[in-house]
């Protein structure tokens, strides 16, 4: 069994208001093998592209994300400081973006 290409794990997004804190998506979680193809259905609002956005790092702020961990082929990414996830994030390959 191939190694995931991408691992989310407890991917929860959060915006600060004035009432408190919004929690936007809470406890994410999905794994997409090399070669699999991911679906993600759902109505209007529901967080979809929130999703999207959080795993390469552009959510806007005051967004942030919290309690996750992503790995892409094998190598955690979320802890990437935001240049280096910037440029990695168009990568073409497992192996362009480990030695990026």
């Amino acid at each position: 069994m191939p190694a995931a290409l991408l691992e989310v794990h407890h991917l929860r997004v959060e915006f600060p208001t004035r009432r408190g804190r919004l929690l936007a998506l809470d406890d994410v979680s999905f794994t997409i093998a090399p070669g699999e193809i991911l679906g993600v259905v759902g109505e209007s609002g529901g967080g979809k592209s929130l999703t999207g956005a959080a795993i390469i790092g552009l959510l806007d702020p005051p967004g942030r994300t919290a309690g996750e961990e992503f790995r892409f082929a094998g190598a955690r990414i979320d802890n990437l400081p935001h240049e280096q996830m910037r440029r990695c994030a168009g990568a073409g390959s497992a192996r362009s973006f480990r030695t990026r």
